[in-house]
């Protein structure tokens, strides 16, 4: 099963990139893993950070039939860190016609189901709850930053037994 693990986020937002510092933190499990020389179930997987959003994920996510996706979200209703695991039926659709940025990610899913893109088959989502979204700083505030290395075990484990 090819799968893709894909972290989302600016990083240079502060805790937006905690997708990214997620995906920073598999890469270097990976390549421990490969220089250990046993990476088996690996070599089926690839891993991605991307800035982007809109219908720009088709080009990213096509082709794999698994998807790991990390983003950040802010419900305000979790303490900072908490990961939620979401389906693809959990977010809402969204549509701004004046660009494809502002697509939502269910909306992404759905055209590209309609366009015949092979899309993945099976979508798992790690939205983490952040604090701060909006402070230029290249780094996660620290308790986010303290539940990166956890979020990190916890998806190395799902591809490990896949």
């Amino acid at each position: 099963m090819k799968t893709l693990v894909l972290g989302i986020g600016n990083p240079i937002l502060s805790d937006d990139g905690v997708g990214i510092k997620v995906v920073e933190g598999i890469e270097d499990r990976m390549q421990k893993i490969i220089d250990s020389g046993s990476f088996g179930c690996l070599s089926d997987m690839d891993v991605r950070q991307i800035c982007i959003g809109g219908l720009s994920l088709l080009n990213e996510i096509s082709g794999y039939n698994r998807l790991i996706l990390i983003d950040s979200i802010k419900t305000g209703k979790g303490k900072p860190g908490d990961v939620y695991k979401l389906a693809i039926n959990d977010l809402g659709s969204t549509l701004h016609l004046t660009s494809s940025h502002g697509m939502g990610f269910a909306t992404v899913i759905e055209l590209g189901r309609r366009l015949g893109c092979k899309i993945p088959e099976t979508i798992e989502i790690f939205a983490v709850e952040v604090e701060d979204n909006t402070t230029f700083c290249e780094e996660c505030t620290e308790k986010v930053k303290a539940r990166i290395p956890m979020i990190v075990d916890e998806i190395m484990g799902m591809v490990e037994w896949m």
